[in-house]
């Protein structure tokens, strides 16, 4: 058996309610350090998971189940790992509904890596998501029954209602599963031979199409992101452009590589097809596009890209890469974080299209509005009330703490613009906060220029600075009167010396190129220089003289 598809045979225990710790999971390639974080460390005390610490410093990878150790070597970021100990508004069972394929118990595992009280039943869906399609990623569920058996024996909340056939490893039903993988990879390769050695270039795209899907069902990515791209060389039609580019940016969503996904969007748009009618294709393009600038923290792009989609997503037609929920979730947050008034007035409340996404979540609706409202008050309350929400999303959780901090910043500096004073404390009942952490805030927007201000500590005010709008329009017109007399000025000057030939034109017949019509004072060692030279430079001196005489003359007469 093909050892990329087969763990250690010992490591399926077949005694119910346990899984062996030296299992081989080397071929998911799934061994994140995210992913690990319930079971890397033993346990501080019996009953109590080792992974209640409330931060911990990982490698995020992005897709922490679905791209694995492949994800994460494309695409390397520190950040903090916040466990969330209960979601204020999340229905597990409502939220994992509107997604399919890979992405659906990617999150369920993300989830379970991060939110204690939801760990077991996320992965009790994510197992039953396995088994119910027959997968063929068979080390990956093993590796979720592990962490299921983990939970249960730590005693993490839900462990009652966890049935032992989702404890305990089918040995039978697994090798036969990584068997028909073998045999599967095996045929697929044998026909793209074949198809290589007869040289039809359409049945090489198919084989490697095929073949990449078989990986890709198997949980190999890279191996399934490469059969994609070879299939460039064989595409004749647009169409097969864009299906080598779906498929391009399917697996490399799932493997962190986002600045992929970029070029290959870029790709699909250029080509004719996609700019006549293929409206789901270009709103699935947008998608992409977004998420990619998303995780590459370019807000501003990314909430253009998602206000852009069409009304074709609605129906979560995207259910394996992205839900029409997230879409509303990630353009409102990146919208209210980038974009001044104006820009949220025309592209976001006024955007038709958009607003059905909002309509499935009526909160980010509610926040938008309360924020072009300036009912702070109600934003920042929504804003906590999601948080834990958010921090549990797969794509959104490492830019939540940047987008709540713009939004923070823009509603200061909103809330400051139209006053020339400021009582701090009213100011800091309005965002929920005290004084002197007010007083921080408004000090680093005062320093970085996004509010002219000054702050008085001992009344605790906070004073505009005040421009004398009638001294600097005067300053504004002495300064262009005083240009333009210098520009008449030097005009004036320019007519005085050709009108007196102090600008020396060459004979017509001497002038060898285009910077030889107007040649003022040839030295003597110029190449016409000699005695042609003296005699044209004393000509000049006479013209000099001639137009001093003549300048100081009119001078005195005035």
């Amino acid at each position: 058996m093909d050892p990329r598809l087969s763990p250690d045979p010992t490591s399926l225990d077949p005694t119910p309610g346990h899984i062996s710790n030296t299992m081989d999971t080397s071929a998911d390639n799934h061994a994140s350090m995210d992913s690990d974080m319930f079971t890397d460390s033993q346990p501080a005390s019996a009953g109590t998971p080792s992974s209640l610490s409330n931060v911990n410093l990982t490698a995020d990878g992005g897709s922490n189940a679905g791209g694995g150790a492949e994800g994460n070597s494309k695409r390397k970021r520190f950040v903090k790992v916040v466990e969330v100990d209960a979601p204020n508004n999340l229905d597990l069972d409502a939220y994992i509904a509107t997604y399919k394929g890979h992405t659906k118990v990617n999150r369920l595992e993300f989830i379970a890596d991060r939110c204690p009280s939801l760990q077991v039943d996320a992965l009790k869906l994510a197992i039953t998501e396995l088994r119910n399609t027959n997968t063929l990623h068979v080390s990956r569920y093993i590796n979720l029954a592990r962490k299921l058996n983990e939970a249960v024996k730590f005693g993490a909340p839900g462990s009652a209602s966890v049935s032992s056939d989702l404890l305990t490893v089918d040995k039978a039903w697994a090798d036969s599963q990584m068997l028909k993988a073998k045999q599967q990879t095996d045929l697929l390769e044998g026909e793209l031979k074949n198809y290589k050695r007869n040289s039809i270039k359409e049945s090489i795209r198919m084989g490697n199409i095929e073949l990449g899907n078989h990986y890709y069902a198997c949980g190999d990515l890279t191996s399934a992101h490469r059969s994609y791209s070879r299939t460039r060389d064989y595409c004749t039609t647009s169409k097969h452009i864009i299906e080598l580019c779906m498929n391009v940016i399917k697996a490399s969503i799932e493997l962190g590589n986002f600045p992929h996904v970029l070029t290959y969007v870029v790709k699909a748009e250029s080509t004719p097809e996609v700019a006549q009618d293929k409206e789901l294709t270009k709103a699935k393009l947008k998608a992409a596009s977004g998420l990619a600038n998303l995780d590459l923290s370019k807000y501003p792009a990314a909430a253009r890209d998602f206000l852009s989609i069409g009304e074709e997503l609605v129906g979560n037609q995207y259910g394996d890469v992205i839900s029409a929920n997230d879409i509303a979730v990630y353009g409102g947050l990146c919208a209210l974080a980038s974009f001044n008034r104006t820009e949220l007035k025309r592209l976001v409340i006024d955007n038709v299209g958009f607003r059905q996404y909002l309509e499935l979540e009526p909160h980010i609706r509610d926040l938008i509005q309360g924020f072009y409202n300036s009912n702070y008050v109600l934003c920042l309350d929504i804003m906590d009330k999601w948080k834990n929400d958010y921090l549990l999303d797969l794509h959104l959780h490492s830019h939540i703490e940047a987008l709540y901090t713009n939004i923070r910043k823009k509603a200061l500096v909103q809330f400051t613009s139209p006053f020339l004073t400021v009582d701090l404390t009213k100011m800091a009942k309005s965002f929920s906060t005290t004084v002197p952490a007010l007083e921080k805030e408004l000090v680093s927007l005062i320093i970085g220029g996004q509010i002219e201000a000054r702050i008085d500590s001992q009344q605790k005010i906070l004073w505009a600075k005040q421009t004398n709008k009638r001294s600097a329009i005067f300053e504004r017109s002495t300064a262009m009167g005083q240009d333009y007399e210098r520009e008449a000025k030097a005009l004036v000057l320019r007519m005085q010396m050709t009108n007196h030939g102090l600008v020396v034109k060459s004979p017509p017949g001497e002038r060898g190129g285009p910077n030889d019509s107007e040649s003022p004072f040839e030295g003597p060692h110029h190449p016409r220089g000699g005695r042609d030279g003296r005699e044209m430079f004393a000509g000049t001196r006479a013209n000099v003289s001639s137009f001093l005489s003549s300048f100081s003359r009119d001078r005195h007469h005035r």
